[in-house]
């Protein structure tokens, strides 16, 4: 039961970036289509992954002085293993998510997950928070995307919803939409966890 806790944790409870507010800066930038969203999300996903299980399985013979900076190294590590990837595989995606890809290595919710999470827990554990914690970035990821896409392009995974008569709300897909579309979605969050509480 403990186990599955960790893992729905990340998704509700702690969402990295609905209710810890984490991770904002690929959050804002990357999600004016949902192609986008959903490959930063499995960037994500795969770091988080790699980078709690190693960290779960070296915490023992890492000196606490030197901790963080060996902890940057292991993510750093899974950070390339992505970005080859995606150039390899998926140039345009490449494209579209640019320099986000590489910065995953600074993004808070990954550190934190690594300093709060897997260097005090065991391999299995830390493997659910890690898959828990991406899944729930990645969720937010999608809702941010879907919103600023239907709503400043008129399309869904690149499909036209409306039509040439609609005129797309051009905000959407600039840096205020994506303040604001973040913004209700955190405020819509918080009040359907509140309802659940009382």
């Amino acid at each position: 039961m403990k186990l599955w806790k960790t893992f729905f944790n990340g998704i509700i409870v702690e969402n990295p970036a609905l209710r810890l507010v984490l991770g904002m800066c690929p959050l804002l930038a990357v999600t004016t289509s949902i192609q986008a969203g959903i490959g930063m999300g499995a960037a994500v996903i795969f770091v988080l992954l790699g980078s709690n299980l190693f960290i779960s399985l070296i915490k023992k013979i890492v000196p606490g002085e030197v901790r963080i900076p060996i902890y940057i190294v292991v993510i750093a590590t899974f950070v390339t293993m992505v970005q080859l990837f995606v150039k390899a595989f998926a140039p345009v995606l490449d494209k579209q998510l640019g320099i986000f890809i590489p910065l995953i290595v600074v993004n808070c919710v990954i550190l934190a997950r690594a300093e709060a999470f897997a260097s005090k827990n065991k391999a299995v554990p830390s493997i659910l928070d890690g898959l828990g914690m991406g899944l729930g970035f990645t969720l937010a990821l999608v809702i941010v995307s879907s919103i600023r896409e239907i709503l400043g392009a008129g399309t869904f995974f690149g499909i036209s919803l409306f039509g040439e008569a609609y005129k797309p709300l051009l905000i959407m897909i600039l840096p205020p939409g994506g303040f604001m579309v973040l913004g209700f979605t955190i405020a819509a969050v918080n009040k359907l966890t509140e309802k659940k509480k009382s």
